[in-house]
């Protein structure tokens, strides 16, 4: 299980030398759309939730709706995030063919962060994230989710930050890391209230 300075803490995700995150054939996304927060996103979620359960069963050791759209209220890019938790995300043999027949496609590849894999879906949009039990990254979504879930100030103050950060990105041509990084200053300062109200450590400065 992952320390509370684990959880409050940022570690450098970047790629080594030479190296991509990207799964070969696949390419950053451009579209960086934010529209107000839509009433059925829970029930997408429902519906991908029952689908992962449904290819992997028992390997599922926690599956969560995280982002935006796991937030009544706030507005985002109409795409469900969510994280899985599985015994071993390196062992893609284990658990990827299963969520391919059901829909999903590995995008991402990074064994120097958490051994993170992200597979994403259609009909409805969704990024799934998976990580092992001890990694610190989904106690720390849940964390993020629940206090915009109950800091309307916060919430305000992020979505006029998605809004700002995708109309300059489209605007520059840029992709959706870029539109991450410009968003990042304010999701920083949101984490260290939120982490605050959670009784956790004050987060540490090193950057992802």
């Amino acid at each position: 299980m992952a320390t509370p300075e684990q959880i409050v803490s940022f570690a450098d995700d970047a790629p080594p030398a030479g190296a991509s995150a990207l799964v070969p054939g696949q390419v950053q996304g451009r579209d960086i759309v934010v529209v107000d927060p839509d009433p059925a996103w829970p029930d997408h979620f429902a519906a991908l939730e029952a689908r992962v359960r449904g290819a992997l069963g028992p390997r599922v050791l926690g599956l969560d709706h995280i982002g935006s759209t796991s937030v009544p209220g706030l507005a985002a890019k109409p795409i469900i995030d969510l994280d899985l938790v599985i015994a071993d995300p390196a062992d893609e043999d284990a658990y990827v063919p299963a969520l391919e027949a059901a829909g999903f496609v590995l995008r991402i590849r990074e064994p120097w962060w958490e051994e993170h894999r992200m597979l994403r879906a259609s009909d409805p949009a969704a990024n799934l994230h998976v990580f092992g039990p001890d990694s610190p990254v989904p106690w720390r979504d849940r964390v993020f989710r629940d206090h915009l879930r109950r800091n309307a100030a916060d919430r305000d103050l992020y979505a006029e930050a998605k809004r700002r950060s995708a109309a300059a990105s489209t605007a520059a041509g840029e992709d959706v890391m870029e539109y991450n990084a410009r968003k990042e200053p304010v999701i920083r300062a949101v984490f260290g209230r939120a982490f605050a109200a959670a009784g956790l450590p004050v987060a540490t400065e090193a950057e992802s």
